[in-house]
């Protein structure tokens, strides 16, 4: 019993020893390699979505809609993950930091248009396959985050209009007067 106290307090100060000499190196030099999320294509970031839409869409070029869903899926739930987040991140440093909510509310507007543009893809897939009442709450989700004053919800009320879903046209503005 003794001995096995011994050897984990010596883990422990061995690990305080090394922790501090490693924490000093990577604050001397950040590299590219330590913020893994950061990297474009493969990390945790906007580029990465960016790069699974692409994805999808040359899955359905090559006319494989199976592999373009699972990308538009994946894009779709990286989008909404990264958007939580950054909202997340923004509140909690409301009124402490300008700068990161400033940094959070930017991001959180990026990952918010490409959680758009995936679900119109996904709705346009759902369309194409036969599927129109799938597509239905996936462009009325767009008209809800982006608001038909934005392309992406104009495009989406267009496309509830050409399902039989709504019938009045939005005209924006000119609407109202």
């Amino acid at each position: 019993m003794r001995s096995r106290l011994f050897c984990s307090a010596l883990a422990l100060t061995a690990g305080l020893i090394a922790s501090p000499a490693m924490a000093q190196s990577a604050s001397e030099s950040p590299s590219a390699a330590t913020k893994v999320l950061a990297s474009s294509g493969s990390g945790f970031n906007v580029s990465a979505v960016e790069s699974l839409i692409e994805r999808g869409d040359a899955a359905v070029a090559a006319g494989n809609l199976v592999q373009a869903k699972k990308d538009y899926d994946n894009a779709r739930t990286a989008s909404k993950q990264l958007l939580a987040f950054y909202r997340d991140l923004s509140g909690a440093f409301r009124g402490l930091d300008a700068r990161i909510p400033r940094e959070m509310d930017t991001k959180g507007r990026e990952a918010l248009v490409l959680l758009a543009q995936t679900n119109l893809r996904l709705a346009a897939l759902f369309r194409r396959q036969g599927q129109p009442e799938i597509a239905v709450p996936v462009l009325v989700e767009v008209v809800r985050l982006m608001t038909p004053a934005k392309p992406e919800g104009q495009k989406a009320y267009q496309s509830l209009i050409e399902l039989g879903f709504v019938e009045t046209p939005y005209r924006g503005a000119s609407a109202l007067e």
